[in-house]
This record gives structure tokens, sequence and C-alpha cells, in this order.
């Protein structure tokens, strides 16, 4: 009985190795050029909960907002270079208006939504890096900030666009999305050209 035990186990085992070196399905095997990548392979990922719930994504999009618009008032402070001053002075008055047509969307979608107006510990410990940074660094360092805010706000409406629990605020985040990718698309350019300068 012993050794018919045995039999069987072994049997077993040797089935589940050679099971182990099996590709799942015939996905696996796909040739590579097959697969087309996202434009913003983030924005394909699962929406976070925190990102998906109306009031955790105007807090999002409030302080993004709010970043932009301050680390660009202290670029035109702080930087000497033509164009990154114009870029500056382009995001100023373009998060002004999509901090407008937030308040108007969260007027649209009802009670208990409050956009906040000041910017949270993690961005103003953002902001004072950029404050910090030296006259030499000051304008890489701030198109490299630029890029990141960019790509977390584009990220943020695109998942939100998609899965959003209010349909008055999706359409905000849909709408809101091409203009940041443009802006994503002009900082990475500007910040590139800066890195070549150097």
């Amino acid at each position: 009985m012993t050794r018919h035990l045995l039999i069987a186990g072994a049997a077993v085992a040797a089935l589940t190795l050679a099971a182990c070196g099996q590709p799942a399905n015939d996905t696996a095997t796909a040739p590579a050029e097959s697969v087309t990548p996202d434009a913003n392979p983030a924005a394909t990922l699962p929406t976070p909960a925190d990102e998906a719930s109306a009031p955790d994504f105007v807090r999002l999009a409030a302080q993004n907002d709010l970043f932009e618009i301050q680390s660009s008032e202290l670029a035109l402070e702080r930087t000497q270079n033509p164009q990154v001053r114009a870029f500056a002075q382009e995001m100023i008055e373009a998060h002004r208006r999509t901090t407008r047509d937030l308040q108007t969307a969260i007027g649209s979608a009802g009670a208990g939504l409050t956009a906040p107006t000041t910017l949270d510990e993690d961005m103003t410990g953002e902001l004072n890096e950029l404050r910090e940074a030296s006259a030499g660094d000051f304008d890489k360092e701030y198109m490299e900030a630029q890029v990141d805010a960019h790509q977390r706000a584009l990220n943020l409406m695109q998942r939100y666009a998609n899965d959003g629990d209010r349909p008055e605020l999706q359409a905000f985040a849909a709408a809101t999305a091409p203009a940041i990718q443009q802006h994503l698309d002009r900082a990475r350019a500007l910040r590139d050209q800066i890195d070549r300068a150097n």
C-alpha cells in the first residue's frame, strides 16, 4: 500500500513539474510586435481607489493646478531663459483656467465637494526644493518638475475620465487631458533642450 502511494505521489510530482514548464496560454508566445503600446502606459494601469472618487479627484486635480501655478510664478522670478519664462507664463494662465473649469464642474456635480486652496505637504516639499535650487540648476529642475507634474496630472485626468464616479467631473477630466498632454510634450522638449545645452 505504501509503495502504491509513493508511486502515485511520484507521478503527480512529475506531472506538476511538466506543467510548470508549459506556457499558461497561447498569448504568452505571441510575437512582441503584435502588441501596440499605449501612448501613455501609466493611463492603462488600473485606477487607484483614491483617484476614482470625486472628493479625491477634486483634491488631486486642484493640488496639481496649485503646484503648476506656484512653481511657474517662482520660475518667473528666477529664470533668465526666455523660453522657460514664456513656458512658465503660459502655465500660470492655463492652470488658472483649469482651476476655474474645475470649480464650474464641482458646482455642476453637486454638494459635498471642495477644492483645496493650499498645497499639501508633498507638493510643498517639491516647491521648496525648487526654491533651494542653485541659479545654475534652476531651469533644469523647474522643467523636470513640470514634466513630472504634467505626467501625474495627465494620468489623473485620463483615469478619472474612464473610471470616475461623477459624470460632470468625468467630462471636465476628458476635456482637460488633451491640453495637459500638449503641456507635457512641450515640457519634455524644453527640458531636453536645456539638458543638451548643459
